[in-house]
C-alpha cells in the first residue's frame, strides 16, 4: 500500500517538513473558496488504494481548519483511499472534555465523533490538554508527546539551581515528566480559572525561593496562567530570571504582551501551529517534523508507537 501524504493549509511548512523527513513529496490538492465564502477542496494527486495521511492542525480559527479536515478526509475517501490517518498536531476543542457547570458541550466528544464521520479511522495528536481524551474517541488516537524535543532544545541553557514549575495542578504529570528527563525538582501552581483569560492563585508547593523558574504546560493561549504563575514564583521567592515552555505556542490576544511585561528570558514551544507574530518575545520554536515523520512511518509499516507516545 503506497503512503501518501496531503496537507492542509493551517501549517503548510509543517507539512513540508514533515515529507521531506520521509522523503516524499507532499500530494496536490486545492483549497479555495466559492463567492459565499464557502470552502472549496479538490485533489490533485490519486489516492485510490492508498494510506493517506492528513497533516492539519486544528488552531486558529479552529473550526475553519477543523471543517477542511474534514472536507480533505471526504475527499480522499471518496477517492477511494483505502486507509485514512489524521495528523494534528494540535487538536482544537481538547481542553472541553467535560462539562464544568452541567449546560456546556462536550465539544472534544462533538470533535472525535465529526472526525469519524468524516472517515477519518486513526488520529494523531501531541500533548493533549488531557490523556483522559482517548476515552471520548471511538477509533484509536495515537497520544504523542513533544516532552522529549522540548527537553533537548532546554537541556543546553539550564542554569543550576533552576526548578520545574507547574503552572496549575493539571500540568503536574507533565511537569513530572520534563522532571525524569532533565533532573530537575518540581514546585505546583495552586490556581483557579475565573475566565477565558483570568486566573487566580492560592500559592505554591514546593521551594522555588532563589531558584530560577522553568514553567511549563501543554499550551500558552492568552498567557493568562503562565502570568499569574510566574507572577506567584516571584513572590515566592525565586529568581527573576524564567523561562517558559510549551508544546503548543498558540500565543493569542494579549499573550505577547503579557510575557512581554515579565522576567521572561526565553520562550520555547513547537512548531505545532503557524508561526505567531510576536514582535520581539524571545520565542524559540522546535520542530516536530522528526516526531511526526517517525509516528507517521511507524504507523505505514505497522511498527510500535511505545517510544514516542503518552505515558501516564
Amino acid at each position: 500500500m503506497s503512503l501518501v501524504l496531503l496537507a492542509g493549509t493551517s501549517n503548510p511548512v509543517l507539512g513540508e517538513a514533515i515529507a521531506g523527513r520521509l522523503g516524499l513529496t507532499l500530494a496536490e490538492r486545492e483549497a479555495s473558496r466559492f463567492p459565499d465564502g464557502e470552502m472549496h477542496i479538490e485533489i490533485r494527486t490519486s489516492v485510490r488504494g492508498c494510506d493517506v495521511y492528513l497533516i492539519q492542525a486544528a488552531g486558529p480559527p479552529v473550526e475553519e481548519h477543523l471543517f477542511q479536515l474534514l472536507l480533505l478526509a471526504d475527499a480522499c475517501r471518496r477517492a477511494g483511499a483505502a486507509r485514512l490517518t489524521a495528523v494534528v498536531p494540535y487538536l482544537g476543542y481538547a481542553r472541553q472534555d467535560r462539562r464544568a457547570t452541567g449546560r456546556e458541550p462536550v465539544g472534544a466528544r462533538l470533535v472525535a465523533d465529526l472526525l469519524a464521520a468524516g472517515g477519518i479511522q486513526r488520529t494523531v495528536a501531541v500533548d493533549l490538554h488531557s490523556a483522559a481524551l482517548e476515552g471520548v474517541f471511538g477509533m484509536p488516537l495515537e497520544h504523542l508527546t513533544a516532552v522529549s524535543l522540548l527537553s533537548d532544545a532546554l537541556r543546553p541553557t539550564l542554569r543550576e539551581g533552576t526548578v520545574l514549575v507547574a503552572p496549575d495542578l493539571g500540568a503536574t504529570k507533565l511537569a513530572e515528566r520534563y522532571a525524569r528527563l532533565l533532573g530537575l525538582p518540581v514546585a505546583f501552581v495552586h490556581k483557579r480559572r475565573l475566565s477565558g483569560e483570568r486566573v487566580t492563585v492560592r500559592g505554591v508547593t514546593g521551594d522555588v525561593r532563589d531558584l530560577a523558574p522553568l514553567v511549563v504546560d501543554d499550551m500558552i493561549t492568552t498567557a493568562g496562567t503562565m502570568e499569574a504563575a510566574i507572577g506567584a514564583v516571584l513572590e515566592a521567592g525565586s529568581r527573576p530570571e524564567v523561562t517558559v515552555a510549551a508544546t503548543h505556542g498558540l500565543l493569542v490576544g494579549a499573550a505577547a504582551e503579557r510575557l512581554r511585561g515579565l522576567p521572561v528570558t526565553r520562550v520555547v514551544t513547537t512548531d505545532s501551529v503557524a508561526a505567531p507574530d510576536v514582535g520581539s518575545l524571545p520565542l524559540e520554536r522546535v520542530t516536530l517534523a522528526p516526531l511526526l515523520a517517525d509516528a507517521i512511518g511507524r504507523l505505514h509499516d505497522d511498527r510500535s508507537l511505545s517510544e514516542l507516545i503518552v505515558h501516564t
